[in-house]
């Protein structure tokens, strides 16, 4: 099954062994670990210490509370996680495998934003929409990454606009800044 965008494989939380979301918990360690070169010899044990880490797993369970329709729990796991990691993700974001966020402090993702699998993004990042001046409720607001992107520090990605399948955006935040100081 697809989502809407075709990008970023959907499926259903109920679909999941238990054993698969155990096997998702040692990926994420994995990714961290392998994607962080500060994390060598003894210091590999502090992998369980990344705020991405936790941010990433503290979605998991408030996306599993939010798909199946439980009122608040869901906003309260993430604003929660957002006070201890400095990392909000909307319960109803859709994030794929292997999504490593580093330094996470200031990432953003909104509520229909699609992030697929093996995605790193730095510090910064923002998957949000115009506002709700100009996004209509009900409707998709957020971009979709696709699989194998890099979004770089600060990197700001807003609407409903969608990346390649398999692209590196590190220096997104660059191009963006200068586009719009050209445009001005």
């Amino acid at each position: 099954m697809q989502s809407s965008s075709g990008n970023v494989p959907a499926k259903s939380n109920r679909e999941k062994p238990i054993a698969d979301r155990g096997v998702r918990v040692l990926e994420d360690l994995i990714v961290a670990y392998r994607k962080d070169p500060a994390l060598r010899g003894m210091h590999a044990l502090e992998v369980i210490l990344y705020q991405g880490v936790w941010a990433i797993w503290s979605h998991r369970l408030a996306h599993v509370l939010w798909k199946a329709g439980v009122p608040l729990l869901p906003r309260l796991i993430s604003q929660l996680t957002r006070a201890f990691t400095a990392i909000e993700i909307h319960p109803g974001a859709v994030i794929g495998r292997r999504c490593f966020i580093d330094h996470g402090a200031g990432v953003v993702i909104g509520e229909t934003a699609e992030v697929g699998n093996d995605v790193m993004l730095y510090h910064g990042v923002t998957l949000g929409g115009h506002g709700w001046w100009a996004d209509a409720k009900g409707m998709k607001r957020h971009p979709t990454i696709g699989n194998n992107v890099t979004l770089g520090s600060g990197a700001r990605c807003s609407d409903r606009w969608s990346s390649a399948r398999t692209a590196g955006l590190a220096r997104m935040r660059s191009w963006w800044t200068t586009y719009h100081q050209i445009r001005s």
